[in-house]
């Protein structure tokens, strides 16, 4: 039954906003806060408008594509930073530099270097993914106990083959954990890079619809957009309970003497 109920829970949370959300539109009546009913309405005719649809593809290659990217960079960089002072006495003032600032905010500088194309939006979304990334790899690097790495070196490792068989298999929950982060600041950073340089896009279809005054296409687009972000998040979840299902608690590592 407890099981039951915490699968149903998210439903009942996403029926429970939606609720409230139908009623308080009810209770404004304005034209710019359509009901929950009309913005619902309105999803299977954006997903089934083959430009739409185009735009949509669009946003989540460009994520697909700046996501990969950044986790090729920043999982190395985190790990050196991890086990090397001197690597990490390069990197810090710089990642202090540039964490506090909104990414959205340099879409305008990157926009006068590349112009509004995809490789624009797409350096936004690999600023906003590395940051997080590079962190986790770097406290999960940090916390790598010393005596693994001299057994590795008893055992004839060089330091390259520590860090990829030793430092990387620890560190890969909170590696993963950074990941998970990345993963909802590059949905966020994509929409709000399409909003800025609107020619494609989920973020397009959302302003383009609001210049227009077409409020349920725009509150239509946010759920799209949330839904894409809740699938996103489960199946990283998924796929990360799978890699890293040895440090839950509970798991019991089977032994064989065989």
């Amino acid at each position: 039954m407890a099981r039951a109920l915490s699968r149903l829970a998210p439903l009942l949370a996403v029926l429970g906003l939606l609720a409230i959300w139908q009623a308080g539109s009810l209770m404004l009546n304005t034209e710019s806060f359509p009901t929950a009913i009309q913005a619902v309405r309105a999803v299977p005719s954006i997903l089934g408008d083959q430009e739409s649809l185009i735009h949509i593809l669009d946003s989540l290659r460009r994520m697909a594509i700046a996501f990969a990217a950044a986790l090729l960079f920043a999982i190395p960089l985190g790990l050196m930073m991890g086990r090397s002072r001197l690597v990490a006495s390069f990197f810090n003032p710089l990642l202090m530099i540039t964490y506090p600032v909104p990414k959205a905010a340099l879409m305008p500088i990157i926009m006068l270097w590349l112009g509004v194309g995809d490789l624009a939006k797409m350096l936004v979304i690999f600023l906003g993914v590395s940051l997080p990334v590079i962190y986790h790899s770097f406290q999960g690097a940090r916390a790598v106990e010393e005596k693994m790495l001299w057994s590795g070196a008893a055992m004839g490792l060089s330091a390259p083959q520590r860090m990829v068989r030793i430092v990387l298999p620890a560190a890969l929950p909170e590696i993963l954990t950074g990941c998970r982060t990345g993963l909802v600041l590059a949905l966020i950073t994509m929409v709000t890079s399409e909003m800025i340089a609107r020619q494609s896009g989920a973020g397009n279809i959302l302003f383009n619809a609001l210049d227009m005054g077409q409020y349920d296409t725009v509150y239509a687009m946010i759920i799209i957009i949330g839904a894409m972000g809740i699938g996103l998040d489960a199946a990283f979840e998924r796929l990360r309970s799978r890699l890293v299902r040895w440090s839950e608690p509970g798991f019991d590592i089977p032994l064989s003497f065989a």
